[in-house]
């Protein structure tokens, strides 16, 4: 580490009991998605390196006063925020060459993450439990204290906001933690890490985190009787194994998992202000995000109007790296997520009716925008999570079709509602299964507005007071008067 607290940035290391530890495996490499050159390189975490952070984690909650400090927890992390204000450019140059999204994007997730660790600094000073008088003189005292070792399990589209969405509540819960960073990501995580454990008041032992190697390490945190709270934000079918995975040793767990988010567009909508909430909606970080806007259902009486507006604004899209400031949208994180996606494409125009064709540039890991019209709600293209710059079209005859057809997939993670009638709007709103829907507009995430899914897309909520839910735990304290 250099004299201000910095590390370079490649090749990444893991961070346990306040050092800076490599590996004996061979170093890998982190990919460009923009230019599919090497950026730099990372040391492989493991098993071993996994189970030794979590002893060193839940070593320090116990031996030291930690999670009985709500002041040194609050004053830490203002720390962390200061220090990731401070490389916050860095951060998002960062996150542009090793993501692949807009700088704009990159830097938008970069201040949200440092909004979300000073939410949760103030939040960390006002962890209040209450008292129950039952009878005279006896009293009931509810204690709010951690629950524990957390471990943070962050994924590659948003490494900078989905880690403190996490980590920043468990530390202000007073929880320990292990992170384990996504390995298409680790040399943005490691910047992070460098930034966050150069805080003067962090104990040595709070925050550890173990590289990835291919799923070992993920496996070994879930498995380990050392953990007590798994953070998860992915894919729902990993969601579900690490839920069976950390059933032996009944982990608290919370996960933020898929989601199929549908925008429903009624024939009294402001049909321009659907276009452009709905085009950055769908296309924010190339689609590869959880909220994204993946389906358009549309009333019938302007379902021809709006896929006008619609084709014109996601053909006038400019996709290109995402350090250009002429790109509209940047990269998919590889070249595999590109190949998959253009299979869908084919499918798509199997199933249904192809409005506009997205197609791969000629280099780096880029597809372009894609609107397909479809009816059919058994399609997987209609069930599944895509993940990608693919959006559906559908159309629907009534306010009771509309709602029929948002809440026909498994997943509730999101949804949006257009109209100008503020109470079916509202009415619609309630009647979707799903965890936020924005009104006349898409994609507004902020730290004090918790998110969370419905069905397939989750467990438990993020952000906000209930974010802190997750990491406590309430103990009852009973005693009787005269006996103390």
């Amino acid at each position: 580490m250099s004299s201000d607290g910095h590390m370079k940035t490649s090749p990444a290391q893991h961070y346990i009991d306040g050092a800076w530890v490599g590996s004996d495996a061979a170093l890998a490499d982190s990919i460009a998605p923009a230019t599919l050159s090497t950026l730099g390189q990372f040391h492989p975490g493991s098993a071993a390196l996994a189970d030794q952070a979590a002893r060193v984690a839940r070593d320090t909650f116990f031996a030291s006063s930690w999670a009985a400090s709500p002041r040194l927890r609050a004053q830490v992390l203002h720390e962390i925020a200061d220090r990731l204000e401070a490389a916050k450019e860095e951060i998002a140059d960062l996150v542009v060459a090793e993501n692949g999204k807009l700088r704009a994007e990159a830097l938008g997730e970069t201040l949200g993450a440092i909004s979300e660790t000073r939410y949760y600094a103030g939040l960390a000073r006002n962890i209040r439990g209450t008292m129950q008088e039952t009878a005279p003189g006896n009293l009931s005292l509810f204690h709010r204290e951690a629950a524990g070792v957390a471990a943070i399990i962050v994924p590659w589209n948003a490494p900078v906001t989905l880690l403190m969405r996490s980590l920043a509540p468990a530390l202000a819960a007073g929880c320990t933690a292990v992170i384990k960073p996504a390995h298409q990501t680790p040399l943005v995580h490691a910047r992070i890490m460098a930034a966050m454990v150069s805080a003067p008041s962090l104990p040595r032992g709070v925050i550890n985190s173990v590289n990835e190697n291919g799923i070992e390490v993920g496996q070994a945190l879930v498995a380990s009787p050392d953990i007590d709270v798994i953070s998860f934000t992915g894919s729902s079918r990993t969601g579900q194994a690490i839920m069976a995975a950390a059933a032996p040793t009944l982990k608290r767990v919370g996960l933020e998992l898929g989601g199929k988010a549908p925008a429903v567009i009624f024939e009294d909508a402001d049909l321009d202000q659907a276009v452009r909430e709905l085009t950055h909606g769908a296309l924010n970080m190339a689609g590869q995000i959880c909220v994204a806007a993946a389906r358009f259902l549309v009333h019938a009486p302007v379902a021809k109007a709006f896929e006008e507006r619609i084709i014109a604004a996601f053909r006038a899209v400019r996709t290109g790296p995402g350090s250009d400031p002429a790109s509209d949208m940047g990269a998919l994180i590889d070249i595999a997520s590109r190949d998959r996606l253009t299979g869908l494409i084919e499918q798509a125009g199997d199933e249904g009716e192809i409005l506009l064709k997205g197609r791969a540039l000629d280099s780096g890991s880029f597809l372009t925008p894609t609107l397909f019209r479809i009816d059919n709600l058994r399609s997987t293209l209609v069930q599944e999570e895509l993940f990608g710059p693919i959006v559906s079209v559908e159309t629907f005859e009534t306010e009771a079709d509309a709602i029929a057809m948002a809440n026909a997939t498994p997943y509730g993670l999101a949804a949006s509602v257009f109209s100008q009638n503020g109470a079916r709007a509202l009415r619609t709103a309630r009647a979707i299964r799903a965890g936020t829907v924005w009104i006349n507009s898409h994609l507004r995430l902020f730290a004090e507005g918790e998110t969370g899914g419905y069905g397939k897309s989750g467990l438990g909520r993020l952000h906000g007071p209930e974010g802190l839910a997750d990491f406590l735990e309430t103990k009852h304290i009973y005693m009787e008067a005269g006996t103390v």
